[in-house]
């Protein structure tokens, strides 16, 4: 059974791992080599990621002691990151982590979540009832990027 729980510190190079290793398995069918490159590079901003992850709403799934997925929001209801590792897909890992930011923006009195999702994760979020608000098309480290700003209202 897979567990949410509060991200610390010590998880931060796991968490780069998976990352790292979910978009070049899982995005490849949508993405280049180079696209998937500057998305994740191989030798990650630990000082970025440990700041991000610490100053916003932070959760990792766990199954096993070992992460199998992390989301984290910041307190605008800006969902930044929800990834399930490459070997664990389909599994109801990201419905878990998302579940809880919801419960959680609701419980703060957000009223959207607002994510940048990619062309493989799309399907995924309008699964989850979130809305595409735009396409739009975003360069980072060199390579431009297709992306949809999506939306989900908390309260309805």
């Amino acid at each position: 059974m897979v567990r949410i729980r509060p991200y610390i510190l010590y998880d931060c190079k796991e968490i780069m791992k998976l990352f790292y290793d979910t978009v070049h398995v899982i995005n490849k069918k949508d993405y280049t080599k180079a696209q998937l490159n500057a998305w994740a590079p191989e030798k990650p901003d630990e000082e970025h990621w440990e700041k991000v992850l610490r100053e916003h709403y932070s959760i990792v799934a766990e199954l096993d002691n070992q992460i199998v997925g992390f989301s984290d929001m910041d307190d605008t209801g800006y969902l930044d990151h929800l990834f399930v590792h490459k070997d664990y897909q389909g599994q109801g890992i990201g419905t878990a982590l998302l579940n809880t930011l919801e419960s959680y923006a609701f419980m703060i009195g957000m009223e959207y979540i607002i994510t940048h999702v990619s062309i493989t994760a799309r399907p995924f979020f309008i699964a989850k009832e979130f809305e595409v608000v735009k396409e739009q098309t975003v360069m980072r480290r060199g390579e431009w990027f297709t992306n949809f700003i999506m939306q989900k209202k908390t309260r309805k």
